[in-house]
């Protein structure tokens, strides 16, 4: 049955507006976003195989790619574009702060800022944030973006910026795509590689945060910094 051939109570953009987004399903929030169906094919049709293709349901869509979404047949360019624009949009939601700018006080709130924006990440990538002499983040530099279980942060790369912005120290994050944010052997290396780095500079390493799903480690707070 196509989407506009469902009685009125079971439209979803009908439901949403009579019952509140939050009781839509993930399959009805995604047909509203997608608005129509193609020649064969309803909206809801497309929603239920696009949160078919991977074993993660929705959370595929989180690093899903264009190409991965022109595989089903009556996705086109401007489906596709509002739908991963909508998840861009989520993310940035949920990494943004209250204030004029994030602050970065203590690991809590920074990873609350970020988690929701790395924890689904399929490989590791690699933040820098830089932080100014009242703790606030002035700006957040992306390093490197890493294979499934690495991702390289040179010195060079993470303290350049931090100079040119007088920075007055620099918090690191990572996240690590297993789930598991327990540091490696190379995280406590590199660690200690970038905190010897900031100390001749001048720029001392506040903290290292590794994100993982749903829960993070300070490298801070467990004493290995």
């Amino acid at each position: 049955m196509r989407l506009k051939e469902l009685p009125v109570w079971e439209k979803p953009r009908e439901k949403m507006l009579r019952e509140g987004v939050s009781k839509l399903s993930n399959a009805e929030i995604l047909a509203i976003l997608l608005r129509t169906g193609s020649d064969t094919r309803s909206a809801m049709d497309l929603a239920g195989e696009i949160l078919s293709m991977d074993s993660t349901g929705i959370r595929f869509l989180t690093e899903a790619s264009p190409e991965e979404l022109r595989r089903i047949d009556g996705m086109g360019d401007a489906k596709i574009c509002s739908l991963l624009a909508a998840v861009e949009l989520g993310k940035r939601i949920a990494s943004s702060g209250k204030g004029r700018r994030g602050m970065a006080t203590n690991s809590d709130e920074v990873a609350r800022l970020y988690m929701e924006r790395l924890r689904y990440h399929r490989k590791e990538h690699f933040l820098c944030l830089l932080i100014n002499s009242i703790g606030e983040i002035i700006e957040e530099k992306e390093i490197s973006v890493g294979d499934i279980c690495s991702a390289i942060a040179n010195p060079r790369e993470v303290f350049t910026d931090a100079i040119r912005r007088s920075a007055g120290c620099v918090l690191l994050m990572h996240n690590h795509p297993s789930g598991d944010p327990t540091p490696s052997n190379e995280d406590l290396q590199t660690t200690r590689r970038l905190c010897e780095a900031g100390m001749i500079l001048g720029i001392p390493v506040l903290d290292h945060i590794i994100i993982g799903d749903g829960s993070f480690v300070s490298l801070k707070k467990e004493g290995m910094l």
